[in-house]
């Protein structure tokens, strides 16, 4: 079992940068795929994101690649999403989750935070 809290949230304006962060605590990190997930108003949640165990690979949806960017310090226990160059579309709930080793399934996620940009 792990528990994953999100932060960073909050109102910027198009163009702007944020980094979003997701503690984790619980079992061990580094064994856990980690990703992000939105929910904008109104639309069913989507994927970001994904980070391999080690960091090494990375995958991204394509309203985001090339702006959006995720990390993990596994010893820190925290996942992080670079986002640059917001656009107004990107608003919604950002959830993170985690999926244990190699395993297809989103088991664990956080609370979520706010992010909204105007334009």
């Amino acid at each position: 079992q792990v528990q994953l809290v999100e932060s960073g949230g909050g109102l910027v304006q198009a163009g702007d940068s944020l980094r979003l962060s997701c503690a984790a605590s619980g079992r061990t990190f580094s064994s856990y795929t980690m990703g992000w997930f939105r929910q904008a108003p109104g639309k069913e949640r989507e994927y970001v994101a994904h980070i391999s165990l080690d960091g090494g690979s990375t995958y991204y949806a394509d309203s985001v690649k090339g702006r959006f960017t995720i990390s993990r310090d596994n010893a820190k226990a925290t996942a992080f999403l670079h986002m640059n160059t917001l656009k107004p579309e990107d608003t919604g709930v950002y959830y993170c989750a985690a999926r244990f080793m190699r395993t297809q399934t989103w088991a664990y996620w956080g609370q979520g935070t706010q992010v909204t940009v105007s334009s």
